[in-house]
């Protein structure tokens, strides 16, 4: 039972972990204009990695495992203005939307407390579930720093189930020549020795085919060897969530009740592009669930 748990939210979430201070207006100002500078500097290190990846996309995936820790990093470049990269990332209910588009995400609402902006999310199973079986998170949402060339979201919650702790996901633009925009999408969590043999026993059994991105070394024919087990996973979900913010992106100029198809036929068509990794249903499963998804949250809602 403690694995199926695990697994269920390992393979649905997408949350970071790094501790978070506050600043004052003063130093806000000289983080936004650093980190602008920062986050134009790392693209101009990656040109050629963007230019030239398996990927065919201007797009960087990197991945990093330490004994209680896994971070994902990626680094891209869309061609939407910054402006409408602005507008479309910043505000909790944007955030559910792309979270929603997770195959896992059984169901995401935003809503305000004394603490700020809160999102409940349930995640399970990739296929049609109650949400009474699926695990409920509950994460803060905010604007860290924003100025006219930059801004940085971040979404936190400090607890996970079977010893994981201090989630965090943290995306960051600014923009480009050409009415682009650099994007930077990170996110982290740390892990306990249970959360340890639990994924362990799950990736050298029901997952032992499940791979990520980055080639580790090639077989005696040369074909590729791909990092499996929990960096692997994390390198999946790292991309399933990058490519629903494209995909949100793609979707937010359309006309309002087109939006929603619109994302799902987007975000699918792109994770069937990375079939070895990101392929887990077909495309009428994917949207009858989401469908069915999509009615009870707005009926959970509504009332």
């Amino acid at each position: 039972m403690a694995l199926n748990k695990l697994v269920k939210f390992m393979g649905g979430f997408f949350l970071a972990c790094l501790a978070s201070t506050s600043v004052d207006f003063a130093q806000a100002d000289m983080l936004d204009a650093n980190s602008a500078a920062t986050l134009r500097a790392q693209h101009a290190t990656l040109r050629e990695a963007l230019a030239r990846n398996p990927f065919q996309l201007p797009l960087y995936l990197d991945s990093h495992q330490t004994s209680g820790e896994l971070r994902g990093d990626v680094h891209a470049l869309v061609n939407y203005p910054f402006t409408t990269v602005s507008a479309a990332l910043k505000g909790a209910s944007h955030w559910c939307d792309i979270l929603f588009l997770h195959l896992n995400v059984k169901y995401c609402r935003a809503s305000e407390d004394g603490q700020g902006n809160l999102l409940t999310v349930y995640v399970g199973r990739k296929y049609d579930q109650p949400l009474s079986e699926a695990f409920r998170a509950e994460f803060v949402y905010r604007v860290a720093a924003e100025a006219p060339d930059y801004f940085q979201i971040i979404l936190t919650a400090e607890k996970g189930p079977l010893s994981t702790e201090r989630y965090r996901i943290m995306l960051e633009a600014t923009p480009l020549d050409g009415g682009r925009t650099i994007i930077h999408l990170s996110y982290s969590y740390a892990y306990g020795l249970t959360a340890k043999l639990a994924t362990q026993a799950y990736f050298g059994t029901l997952g032992r085919n499940k791979v990520g991105f980055t080639v580790i070394g090639k077989k005696p024919d040369g074909q590729p060897i791909y990092v499996g087990d929990m960096r692997g996973a994390l390198e999946r979900n790292t991309m399933r969530y990058y490519l629903a913010i494209d995909a949100y992106l793609s979707a937010y100029s359309a006309p309002s009740p087109q939006q929603l198809e619109k994302r799902l036929h987007s975000w699918f068509a792109s994770t069937e592009r990375y079939p070895l990794q990101l392929h887990e249903v077909e495309q009428s499963e994917y949207l009858d669930m989401k469908r069915k998804e999509y009615r009870r949250q707005q009926t959970d809602i509504q009332h």
